[in-house]
């Protein structure tokens, strides 16, 4: 109801809003830039490209290919999800509330159960 005093569940569903927001503007901004210069260099965005090697990522950056922008771009957007269920994890404990932080630290656990399987069968 309006005028009413923020309370602590507002402060966090505003920040994991603006943390939500903030890591949808940078994987655009990222996979755009990717885009950009995939165009600039004549190629096509849809004619693939190499597979992912963490390795390289921080070269392709600095060296402005696109590789390394499209695939931190696909990082950050998987990423922010997992960032979000951290972020209300952490308010969650600040509050005190057990279960809801149970609940989270649940869901963390299967994202990254997950991501361990896919790399242990990855081939």
């Amino acid at each position: 109801m309006a005028g009413h005093p923020p309370t602590a569940n507002d402060h966090l569903d505003r920040s994991i809003a603006r943390l939500l927001t903030a890591g949808t503007y940078l994987s655009v901004a990222l996979l755009a830039t990717g885009v950009v210069l995939m165009a600039v260099a004549g190629r096509s965005p849809l004619a693939g490209g190499p597979a992912f090697d963490p390795s390289r990522l921080a070269g392709d950056l600095v060296a402005l290919r696109p590789e390394g922008f499209l695939w931190l771009g696909l990082i950050a957007a998987i990423a922010t999800p997992s960032v979000r269920v951290a972020a209300s994890l952490l308010g969650y404990l600040r509050r005190s509330e057990r279960t809801m932080a149970a609940v989270s630290l649940l869901i963390l656990g299967v994202i990254a159960l997950s991501v361990l399987l896919a790399t242990i069968t990855e081939t």
